[in-house]
């Protein structure tokens, strides 16, 4: 595919994933988490403006100038930038201005792509920013959902964005893996982020993983128990997390007339016992594992597994802490600031969700949040 074709592609992604949003939408933050919908749509714009046109359009006339301090997420490189909390109180710029900022770029964008002779680093450059959008689409759901899950109307945000869930089987169905050594991490071709290298080498134990991901009637079957009150299912951290948080349930579920309901695109709805739990933080994925006498999975666990798993609807914690693989190094600039220097205090989750892109998932691809983090589509899967 074309490079013009496939950012016309992503671009128009974006903006049909805000389609059934109300003006008053893109303007929400609820929590820190939580970044407007307005901000991603010109945090994604800004992208290409500023490591794509500004460097190689000789002549390139800025949208505002003002847009860098905006619209910068984390990159101390690039200079100053709005704090990640004050987002929401941008009023100005207007969600006009900013679809006027997209197709101002868009069009720049779209005479700069006609031409693909180009330098094989600066062709790198703009496929991650297909790829750097992509995940602001996943962001996007995430937050839409946040923002219409928490408003006490329960607003429908539209049809269902993903199919039915696959019936669930009526026990947890293991695959055994032997001990050995492994390899993981991205190779050969095609597109993959920095935090997928290097491909290296590990020793596994035997182990046994499940087959699919544990579903919400599982999952209640904790909560009955007193999981949540029973302190010695938890992490010290975890534990206090509950305690602080007074938590009781997964993110978006009610207990309403002796039933349990959740918040779902079409509104409140009963809760599908089948399908897989999601909008759990690892704090909670980890006390659930070990109510079952069981554990999460490494990242390396799942990765040399994941051909013979059910994978891609929810985002699954691993027990393996972000850090960096062996041999993995910063790019240079502003482009290095991408991934590692989060590699700390964040645990890995694999696979893919039921928001994720299409073609955006593989099986090294590997995304990282707090423990505490809940507000993405992040499910369990066990492992012994």
């Amino acid at each position: 595919m074309h490079l013009l074709e496939r950012y016309r592609i992503v671009r128009d992604r974006s903006m049909a994933i805000c389609n059934p949003l109300k003006i008053e939408d893109f303007v929400v933050q609820p929590i820190v988490d939580v970044s407007p919908p307005k901000w991603h749509l010109g945090h994604t714009t800004w992208f290409f403006e500023t490591f794509v046109l500004k460097p190689h359009v000789e002549g390139y006339k800025e949208f505002d100038p003002d847009y860098n301090f905006v619209f910068n997420s984390y990159y101390e490189s690039v200079g100053a930038r709005v704090i990640r909390t004050d987002r929401g109180n941008l009023s100005r710029p207007t969600v006009e201005d900013i679809f006027r900022y997209r197709i101002h770029v868009d069009q720049a964008m779209g005479e700069f792509l006609r031409d693909e002779d180009m330098s094989t680093a600066l062709r790198e450059l703009i496929v991650l920013g297909f790829n750097h959008e992509e995940q602001h689409q996943e962001l996007l759901y995430t937050d839409i959902k946040y923002i219409l899950g928490h408003n006490p109307l329960f607003p429908a945000y539209g049809e269902s964005i993903y199919g039915a869930a696959a019936p669930a089987p009526s026990h947890t169905a293991w695959l055994s893996r032997p001990e050995g050594i492994a390899e993981i991490g991205f190779a050969g071709s095609g597109f993959c982020f920095d935090n997928e290298l290097r491909r290296h080498k590990v020793y596994l134990h035997a182990y046994d993983i499940a087959r699919e991901p544990v579903t919400n009637r599982e999952y209640l079957e904790f909560m009955e128990a007193g999981g949540y009150h029973d302190f010695r299912y938890w992490h010290a951290e975890g534990w206090d997390w509950v305690r602080q948080h007074k938590v009781e349930a997964p993110l978006y579920w009610y207990h309403i007339d002796d039933r349990w309901l959740h918040y779902s695109w079409q509104g409140l709805e009963l809760l599908p016992a089948g399908a897989p739990v999601c909008h759990v933080s690892y704090y909670e994925a980890a006390a659930y594992a070990a109510w079952r006498d069981a554990r999460l999975p490494t990242e390396a666990e799942w990765e040399t597994a994941a051909q013979e798993l059910d994978w891609g609807r929810r985002w699954e914690w691993t027990e393996s802490a972000y850090l960096p693989y062996p041999g993995f190094q910063k790019a240079p600039g502003a482009i290095g600031e991408y991934n590692g220097k989060f590699m700390i205090s964040q645990m890995v989750l694999r696979g893919a969700s039921e928001v994720t892109p299409p073609g955006h998932s593989r099986s090294t691809y590997r995304n990282f949040f707090h423990p505490s983090a809940r507000w993405q589509f992040t499910g369990i899967r066990l492992a012994r």
